[in-house]
């Protein structure tokens, strides 16, 4: 005995019920994080656009050697402050096939760093095909590169302190041309993606610090008896007699010649 029809019409119901609830919820869930997405960049007075295409394309390690086709949206970009100054910044989620893989955050240095590093949990499987090299533990991440030689420097203490502060939940940092970028979980709030463009900030200070004026700083590191001791040395303001010193001499010599003269004068009545 055959199944009935309406048995097969009932599923078939179900099924497209099911497919469309799951569309209306992740249209929700999407419209709202646009929103919140959108309102953070409002009060932080960054600009936001829904996508971009080729913004992902300016990268190619990290997180983006994993997909490709992958789109931007719901992008934030804009500066902000950190230690050495004003930095780029940008944040936006990475859909590849209508779902967001990751959301990506990165600061801009000011240079191009001379090798790219990437900094991967041990727990996450490092792509085959990226062609990088292990360069070693880095803190809890291990070191992928492009420059053992070039890398090898970068990885100082500092560097490795400024990484950890990025978080557990982030699964991979990386350096790539002229900017420090982190891969976080799907979904990432606004207050979390603050601190972690805070910990990328404090990472860009070490490995792209700020430089300064070599005429300002030998200005600065010059002690401040140097001054004293120039003008102690100077041959004009230590030997040239000025005018008071010369009026005290001459009124110095007029007094012992009238005194010699009023002895002559004494000796000659007696």
């Amino acid at each position: 005995m055959g199944i009935p029809a309406w048995v097969w019409f009932v599923v078939a119901v179900v099924a497209i019920v099911a497919g469309v609830t799951l569309l209306i919820t992740d249209r929700m869930r999407r419209t709202s994080k646009n929103r919140e997405r959108r309102r953070w960049a409002t009060l932080r007075g960054w600009q936001f656009a829904e996508s971009d295409q080729v913004l992902p394309t300016r990268w190619k390690r990290g997180a983006l050697a994993q997909y490709s086709g992958g789109m931007a949206t719901d992008i934030v970009a804009g500066s902000t402050f950190t230690s050495d100054g004003r930095r780029q910044v940008s944040v936006f989620d990475l859909t590849v096939g209508g779902s967001t893989v990751a959301v990506l955050a990165g600061v801009r240095c000011r240079r191009p760093v001379p090798a790219t590093i990437e900094l991967w949990l041990p727990e996450v499987p490092v792509p085959q095909e990226s062609e990088l090299d292990l360069l070693g533990p880095v803190g809890s991440r291990y070191a992928f590169v492009t420059d053992v030689a070039a890398a090898r420097p970068l990885v100082t203490p500092a560097m490795v302190d400024a990484a950890e502060e990025v978080g557990g939940d982030v699964t991979v940092v990386w350096m790539e041309s002229d900017w420090v970028l982190a891969a976080a979980e799907p979904g990432t709030d606004p207050s979390r993606l603050e601190s972690l463009l805070r910990a990328l900030g404090g990472l860009v200070d070490v490995l792209d610090p700020f430089e300064v004026d070599p005429n300002e700083q030998r200005a600065s590191e010059r002690p401040a008896g140097d001054m004293d001791l120039v003008l102690a040395e100077d041959p004009v303001s230590a030997e040239a007699p000025g005018p008071a010193g010369d009026a005290v001499l001459q009124d110095g010599s007029g007094a012992d010649e009238e005194r010699t003269e009023a002895h002559s004068a004494e000796e000659s009545n007696r």
